[in-house]
């Protein structure tokens, strides 16, 4: 899910590009498969929670955590416009400790958002969906050099559908960390930005993204500029790239459907739902833990 700096989005609205990814390999997980890995990183007391996993257990919870829409406003590079307050639950809702996220069908007048396929042209929005982005800020610097971010989700992986659960830049682009991505078939993307248009990138085929995986990423800081990123599903390292440049930067978590956009086939008639539980974050003060 490429973005660009806030400050880009005030002077010339969200010109989004999508990048060329690598489709070179392809490992399959299911849903059986929660091997333990670094078993002495999650015993550790180093640790410290920042979130804990029960932010959607109570809208009070949530929404000391959480804000509604992207950090950039209702829209990205899909067809869906975001949609959620306080007050307006119909595509953003708790459920039981689970954030359900529903993309629906919805007259927009002919209302369009840039093309991020090239300037001068536009995308016409059919979706209203939702998308929720973190308040605090992640940033991986001295104080502290390690964090572990990662959740349980439900994704669609139907033509045209495309979630997503990743950290953007809150005031620089890059950085970029796309843990869930998925474009319309059971391939996720995990994706690490480098520069704005381009990135390390692994593909991962998953069965059944529908049912409960968990996906996650492990960050860490090398040395004075650049962050190691492994990147996890089901507990299983599927991925380690390296964030140039991210060292210092604070980022932030969106979780959101979008629609069409980068998504392949047909796009679905009926409402769509993604689902979230179990977003945890810590972080760790020692650099070797």
């Amino acid at each position: 899910m490429r973005t660009i700096m806030p400050l880009l989005f005030t002077m010339i609205g969200p010109l989004l590009l999508s990048c060329q990814k690598d489709m070179t390999s392809f490992k399959k997980l299911s849903v059986q498969q929660l091997p333990q890995v670094h078993a002495d990183v999650k015993a550790s007391n180093d640790w410290e929670i920042v979130l804990d996993g029960n932010s959607f257990a109570s809208y009070a919870n949530f929404e000391t955590h959480w804000n509604y829409l992207y950090p950039w406003g209702a829209d990205h590079n899909g067809s869906a416009r975001m949609s959620g307050t306080s007050t307006d639950h119909n595509n953003i809702y708790l459920d039981a400790g689970v954030l359900n996220i529903k993309a629906e069908l919805f007259d927009w007048g002919g209302a369009t958002v840039p093309n991020p396929d090239g300037p001068g042209t536009e995308i016409e929005l059919h979706y209203k969906s939702g998308a929720i982005h973190t308040k605090d800020n992640i940033v991986v610097n001295d104080a502290y050099p390690n964090w572990e971010i990662k959740g349980d989700f439900q994704a669609p992986s139907d033509g045209g559908t495309w979630p997503a659960f990743w950290l953007c830049g809150s005031s620089t682009y890059p950085p970029e960390c796309d843990i869930l991505e998925y474009k319309g078939d059971n391939i996720n993307w995990q994706n690490t930005y480098i520069t704005d248009d381009d990135a390390e990138s692994k593909l991962t085929e998953v069965l059944s993204p529908s049912e409960w995986h968990s996906y996650g990423i492990r960050m860490k800081k090398i040395n004075n500029t650049d962050v190691s990123v492994e990147y996890y599903i089901d507990e299983e390292l599927t991925a380690t790239h390296t964030g140039k440049g991210y060292v210092g930067k604070p980022m932030q978590i969106i979780i959101n459907l979008q629609m069409e956009g980068s998504s392949a086939g047909d796009p679905p008639a009926a409402d769509t739902y993604f689902k979230a539980r179990n977003i945890s974050v810590r972080r760790a003060k020692k650099h070797d833990i």
